[in-house]
């Protein structure tokens, strides 16, 4: 079960928002991803959980994802204690990534922020031998992913990386509207809030425009890393 990309969100629908044009960028170019929603945003406004995990198995399959699991931890409540870095861990030994997304380094959303903390120690304790997990009654081997990048959300951050997503606007939008219970729909009865504006929306399209134009893209995605970032020489970068 091994994948090349474990895409975290503390919620169904943060990976698709903010990094779902890079994870269908690679898929086209031979990787493998895999989706883990640390919660079931069971304290959403619009919605129900049937529906968002309805929604969220949809977004998946246009992403192309190999599979999307839910650790079920409490929304509202993500919190760096020892319980949950260890279902963390499991899940990252269990599909072994090269590179692991996950929230931003700050956000709107406390649970972006607890996301991003969490995550960030269990990938490194992922690779201590002496913390023990299994997987149906089996040891797990240790495993520390070479990377950790942190998409960008809500909240404008500067980008230390920046990737061009030009192709994938449309097929973005279209696993971000899978979510229909969350976002704009002139139809729905459910209660109005930030994310279902029309607004919100458009700023979609428009914050990966920004990120493309400073790399001279029509549409890019934007990410934080946790440490530099090696090449073999600087014409790795052109």
């Amino acid at each position: 079960m091994k994948v090349d990309i474990l895409a975290f969100g503390a919620h169904p629908d943060d990976v698709e928002l903010s990094c779902s044009a890079t994870l269908m960028k690679h898929i086209d170019e031979g990787y493998s991803v895999a989706i883990v929603d640390l919660t079931r945003g069971e304290m959403g406004t619009r919605g129900t959980v049937k529906i968002r995990n309805q929604e969220a198995q949809s977004a998946a399959d246009i992403i192309g994802a190999i599979a999307r699991e839910n650790l079920d931890l409490p929304d509202g409540f993500i919190s760096n204690t020892n319980q949950q870095q260890l279902k963390v861990i499991e899940i990252i030994r269990k599909y072994q990534p090269e590179i692991i997304f996950t929230n931003a380094k700050t956000d709107r959303h406390p649970d972006h922020l607890n996301a991003y903390q969490l995550v960030q120690e269990a990938s490194f304790k992922s690779g201590l031998r002496k913390i023990k997990t299994t997987l149906n009654g089996q040891d797990q081997e240790a495993w520390r992913p070479k990377y950790n990048y942190h998409y960008i959300q809500y909240r404008l951050i500067q980008p230390d990386l920046v990737v061009d997503t030009t192709g994938y606007m449309d097929k973005k939008l279209a696993c971000i509207k899978a979510h229909k219970s969350q976002f704009f729909d002139p139809s729905s009865k459910e209660p109005k809030t930030l994310i279902s504006s029309q607004t919100f929306f458009d700023s979609i399209t428009a914050r990966d425009q920004e990120m493309g134009r400073v790399i001279d893209k029509p549409y890019a995605e934007g990410f934080n890393i946790s440490r530099p970032i090696g090449v073999r020489n600087l014409f790795d970068l052109i």
